[in-house]
């Protein structure tokens, strides 16, 4: 079904509801967003309250606030609350206090990435992305109990075969197949150039785990997540068709840094392959960029 003819039946608040599951994935696109919500609904369902709790929150303190319609349309400030509240609903148990918390959090999220937003727009300043998630889930993690190991996984076909879908559903904390296969299966409704790159970030962050014999992680797809939305990050450059891989491998060598530190991983070798990455570019092409007349309009950075 075309997204626009999506669009046509689908409410304004279940739009921007919708789009804000598929801009985990750096899409606008209901159809994809709601195969998204339906990943977690199926998969875990113990999740599931969390994640639209967060998106919810996002969206009614975008509107409260009076950010732009077009921004809170396109998912802008949803995004990072599902993320937010889907973290919460795993690492804390059910409690009076968990949906007020979510509903904060997801509030405070959607404030970050307005004021991110203002900045990118005046000064080219680099793109959110998923940093108001990781930033606030690295405050709410010092307060998490260890949560227990998930059960070792035999490599073998089958187990290879899921590894490499689980490395789309593990972006949303998401540990199983049909988890990923749904997501993929939104991204190729979404853009079929964007899902080949995110399959292949998944097969090559699965790849390079196996080769740092670290077998468990890459059944889990936990090797794969952050090359994957590194991939969709620079997927639609048709011109300079090296930046995703670029971005893949950027995504790859900086992970076990995070853990080195001391943090929890989240999508933060995501965030920072691209910002390197932007930043490389935009130094390699100043000299070009000060000797240019400026014109109205040039250099605009996209939303994400």
């Amino acid at each position: 079904m075309p997204a626009n003819h999506f669009n046509t039946h689908c409410p304004d608040w279940a739009e921007a509801l919708l789009n804000g599951f598929s801009q985990i994935f750096l899409q606008r696109h209901p159809l994809c967003g709601l195969l998204c919500l339906l990943a977690i609904l199926f998969t875990a369902p113990v999740l599931f309250a969390g994640a639209l709790l967060g998106a919810v929150a996002g969206l009614l303190t975008a509107q409260r606030r009076n950010y732009a319609k077009a921004d809170r349309q396109a998912g802008l400030f949803s995004y990072n609350g599902v993320l937010v509240g889907l973290l919460l609903s795993l690492y804390f148990p059910w409690s009076p206090m968990l949906p007020p918390l979510i509903l904060a959090a997801g509030g405070l999220s959607a404030m970050i990435t307005q004021q991110w937003l203002k900045r990118a727009r005046l000064t080219e300043y680099l793109p959110a992305y998923t940093a108001p998630f990781v930033l606030l889930s690295w405050v709410f993690l010092c307060f998490a109990e260890t949560s227990t190991p998930a059960p070792a996984l035999e490599l073998n076909t089958v187990n290879l075969l899921g590894a490499a879908l689980k490395g789309f559903g593990q972006v949303m904390f998401l540990n199983h197949p049909l988890a990923g296969g749904l997501i993929a299966a939104g991204l190729l409704i979404a853009d079929r150039r964007a899902f080949a790159w995110a399959l292949l970030a998944s097969a090559i962050g699965l790849g390079s785990s196996l080769s740092h014999h670290d077998s468990q992680v890459a059944l889990l797809g936990l090797g794969g997540y952050n090359a994957v939305l590194a991939a969709l990050a620079f997927s639609a450059q048709r011109q300079q068709t090296w930046l995703p891989l670029f971005g893949i491998g950027l995504a790859l060598l900086l992970t076990p840094l995070f853990s080195a530190l001391g943090l929890a991983t989240l999508t933060a070798p995501f965030i920072l392959a691209c910002w390197l990455l932007r930043s490389g570019i935009r130094l390699m092409h100043q000299p070009e960029l000060n000797a240019a007349p400026c014109a109205d309009g040039e250099n605009q950075p996209r939303l994400r």
